[in-house]
């Protein structure tokens, strides 16, 4: 079995910064097998998941990596960091189903720590959640956007969990809608 790593990542935004990951993986043996990368507020940041080279010493390789990712601190600005993956196999897609929830409204602190924790007390997983403040085009008001993929047990009712997120929604005076 090949042994998974997650490298984690950022630096300030610049054109380069994904070929310099990138190519710190590929020089070291890895192999890029997932990814998550994105802008924010004048940062790159990003999530990959490496897999360790099919021959040879892993624990030397990933010695490798490691080095080369203090490296690209000290030359290059990025920030990133390895670590073992969980080795936790992904559930069963017959045990859930997949949704997702989107919230709109008045930006305020709190929406994405309510809706997050709702979620878990049901035992509701998480698997994207993206975010992001904008401007209405009509007011000008700050307006917060945010869209979650879960994985929702098939044993809870959908319409209980949408009672409850409507709920939630009524009180922040957000817009909460499941799909």
């Amino acid at each position: 079995m090949t042994r998974k790593f997650i490298l984690t990542a950022f630096s300030p935004d610049r054109p380069g910064i994904v070929a310099d990951i990138s190519q710190v993986i590929f020089e070291n043996g890895f192999n890029l097998e997932d990814s998550t990368m994105t802008y924010l507020g004048g940062e790159f940041a990003m999530m990959l998941q490496v897999s360790a080279p099919p021959n040879g010493n892993e624990q030397e390789a990933l010695a490798a990596l490691s080095s080369e990712c203090r490296r690209l601190e000290r030359d290059k600005k990025i920030m990133a960091f390895v670590s073992p993956a969980s080795g936790v196999a992904p559930s069963s897609a017959k045990d859930f189903t997949v949704k997702t929830i989107t919230v709109e409204g008045e930006d305020q602190s709190g929406i994405v720590y309510k809706v997050s924790r709702y979620l878990a007390d049901l035992n509701i997983n998480i698997r994207t959640l993206s975010s992001e403040i904008k401007r209405s085009p009509q007011s000008g008001t700050t307006l917060y956007a945010m869209e979650i993929v879960v994985e929702i047990p098939k044993k809870l009712s959908i319409a209980k969990i949408e009672d409850g997120l409507g709920a939630i929604g009524d009180k922040l005076h957000v817009d909460v809608t499941i799909a």
